[in-house]
């Protein structure tokens, strides 16, 4: 506990100097005029904004320059973690793209609900706002027809949803307490950072972060309700924080703790199994994003994108260098051809603009200051 707490006072340090010295995919059309169900040359952010939530739409040109189009009210209110400075929801996945269902999931922490938009182009239609199952909902995952919300407050939780006609229904079997402790602080640290699915939707995977240093596995039935309990796998002094799936059965981890990269395996019984581990030499190493076989972990105590390479199934990893990034690296996402990456940076509530090169290298292209969005996480570009 004394040494995350060093991490996130050293973070919110890095992070205050920045300031004063001075964040997976889209949605649009077959065409390039940013219209159709598919959702290409779209980006998506979400503000997280207290005063209340919006999603600001951005069309992406063909040389990956963002243009605002449109600012969507999610119909709630956003949301702050005590302690935390650039992150206020300390977490990945909040804005959630289902390509199956052209819809995008936003978390209002601080209604304790979900509003889900149907995506056509840079067009969005709120079709319905519904409750989270708990307390601050920070993480939405989706596979096929199942939606799973990870609320972050009072002892956590995650709850689950189906999908039909573009609309979510929530389960009453599918609640699951994560019995973390409710009082551990400072909060920012202390709650959980993502709910996901592995790649074969067999699995749902939850991060503890400080708060039990764990990987939390749910095995999940033919109609996808889990398990009564999780699997716990404890990684101590890691501070596993997101992660991205890795094949059928992986993870790429992002460690705040070890400020690294780590290859897991989730085992049929919900056991986790490191393969691999770098290090970025960074600070506060949260969040990650994976194109191809191209990996960027996002350090927000540096200001910096972390790039590797994966290799042998994800059992090496070859680091690539450090970019660095406008204040408060968080939030990221790729676009569906892995040519561009955009990642969200708190501090000021900017996005910055990358194009990702052959190399695995990153050129910035500019960045774009979002409405409202300080601290704010959340982004797609689908």
């Amino acid at each position: 506990m004394q040494k995350i707490t060093r991490i996130g006072m050293a973070v919110a340090t890095a992070l205050a100097t920045a300031a004063l010295c001075t964040p997976s995919v889209s949605a649009a059309a077959h065409g390039d005029d940013g219209r159709g169900r598919q959702g290409h040359h779209v980006v998506f952010v979400q503000t997280d904004n207290p005063a209340g939530n919006q999603i600001v739409a951005y069309r992406r040109a063909e040389n990956g320059r963002l243009t605002q189009a449109r600012t969507y009210d999610t119909h709630g209110l956003g949301g702050v973690l005590a302690g935390s400075v650039a992150d206020h929801l300390a977490s990945q996945g909040s804005l959630t793209y289902d390509p199956r269902h052209a819809l995008l999931y936003a978390v209002n922490a601080g209604s304790d609900t979900v509003s889900v938009f149907s995506v056509d182009g840079d067009r969005l239609a709120l079709r319905q706002v519904v409750r989270s199952g708990g307390r601050f909902p920070v993480s939405i995952a989706v596979h096929d027809d199942d939606v799973y919300v990870l609320n972050a407050l009072n002892g956590d939780s995650i709850q689950g949803y189906t999908v039909d006609h573009g609309r979510l229904h929530k389960e009453a079997g599918r609640n699951r307490r994560l019995g973390l402790d409710p009082n551990a602080t400072p909060q920012f640290t202390n709650t959980p950072g993502q709910v996901g699915f592995t790649g074969d939707g067999s699995q749902l995977v939850v991060t503890t972060k400080a708060n039990g240093s764990s990987l939390l596995v749910f095995n999940l039935n033919r109609s996808g309700a889990p398990a009564r309990t999780p699997v716990t796998t404890n990684l101590p002094g890691a501070v596993p924080f997101a992660f991205v799936p890795n094949g059928r059965h992986g993870l790429f981890l992002v460690e705040a703790g070890t400020n690294a990269v780590a290859t897991f395996t989730i085992h049929r019984d919900g056991t986790a199994s490191q393969e691999a581990f770098a290090p970025t030499g960074q600070s506060a190493t949260c969040w990650i994003v994976a194109t191809r076989n191209l990996l960027y972990a996002s350090n927000a105590g540096s200001s910096t994108l972390s790039g590797f390479r994966a290799s042998d199934h994800g059992r090496r990893l070859t680091a690539l260098g450090n970019t660095p990034t406008n204040p408060g690296t968080v939030d990221a996402a790729t676009t569906p051809d892995g040519h561009y990456l955009y990642v969200q940076t708190g501090v000021n509530g900017i996005v910055d603009e990358f194009a990702v090169n052959h190399d695995g290298s990153l050129t910035p292209l500019g960045s774009r200051t979002v409405p409202g969005a300080v601290g704010g996480e959340g982004i797609v570009a689908p």
